[in-house]
């Protein structure tokens, strides 16, 4: 078992750190908002009173925090902080550059880094079913990977530094798509006389089927347990899609890569957040075609 420090426990952190304690391990815990620190210690964790203290004699550092700045202004000030030869794992989801940046920084100071973007979203940081996309040298992932599994059932090395990066913004831009697409195509059929769910049933056996109709369906009371039908309550936020597709233009202008369908949806997600949307699920992309 390791003793672990853990740093950013939102809507997905908070999953993720309760399951490193169900795993036996000793989970430091630290964050801006102290009704999340109480939440982790009532599962078993032990609060910090500070980022520095909850490094102290550590074996991992587990970050999942909104945006690279972040993530490097914390690993800024704890990085003289920790014993030699720690394990960093980041598993915010930050620019490429940010990450190669880190691992740079880690590296001079004799410790070893993994980015580590994750998908599943808050249900599967609840039940630890995460996916974990690595992005580091092979000796980094070696070592990173049975702390990832404690908090997911796959693990995968996507390459050299930043890779999980590029991998996770690849991902996230064709579930925007994908999300964007369905909703569109769903409102279509409602607009012509046809009962969503019969609609989602018939798209789930056809060459249509996708991830959204067969695990979360966009409109509200087609599919139980997902946030549509909780007045798109919970889950991936608007804001956060928002981030993630400005991440996927920024890398795709960076190299010069053809991305219309996904340009298409960034600016509906822009449009539909600046209309009060940021803080609803993404699937509440939806209601944009209901004129909300």
């Amino acid at each position: 078992m390791y003793k672990i420090a853990f740093f950013g426990l939102g809507n997905m952190g908070l999953g993720m750190a309760t399951n490193l304690v169900k795993a036996g391990n000793e989970v430091h815990v630290f964050d801006l908002v102290k009704e999340q620190i109480e939440k982790a210690v009532t599962a078993g964790a032990v609060a910090a009173k500070s980022a520095e203290a909850a490094v102290e004699n550590v074996d991992v550092v587990v970050s999942m925090l909104p945006a690279g700045e972040h993530v490097k202004a914390l690993y800024a000030g704890i990085i003289d902080k920790v014993k030699g030869n720690t394990v960093f794992i980041d598993c915010s989801t930050i620019d490429a550059s940010d990450a190669i940046e880190l691992h740079a920084l880690l590296s001079c100071h004799g410790h070893c880094f993994v980015d580590a973007p994750v998908s599943g979203g808050v249900a599967g940081a609840n039940s630890g079913t995460l996916t974990f996309i690595m992005g580091g040298g092979e000796t980094a992932v070696k070592r990173a990977t049975p702390i990832l599994e404690y908090m997911g059932s796959k693990c995968f090395h996507a390459g050299g530094e930043g890779a999980g990066q590029i991998a996770k913004i690849c991902n996230n831009m064709l579930l925007a798509i994908i999300m964007t697409g369905t909703s569109e195509t769903l409102k279509l059929a409602i607009d012509n006389g046809l009962d969503p769910r019969v609609m989602s049933d018939i798209m789930k056996q056809s060459s249509g089927n996708n991830w959204a109709l067969e695990k979360y369906n966009p409109v509200p009371h087609v599919m139980e347990n997902v946030p549509s039908s909780n007045d798109y309550k919970g889950g991936f936020m608007v804001n956060l899609m928002n981030k993630d597709l400005n991440l996927a233009m920024r890398a795709a202008a960076a190299n010069n890569s053809v991305v219309p369908m996904g340009a298409l949806a960034k600016s509906m997600y822009q449009l539909h957040g600046l209309k009060g949307n940021g803080a609803k699920d993404f699937s509440s992309i939806f209601e944009a075609y209901l004129g909300k």
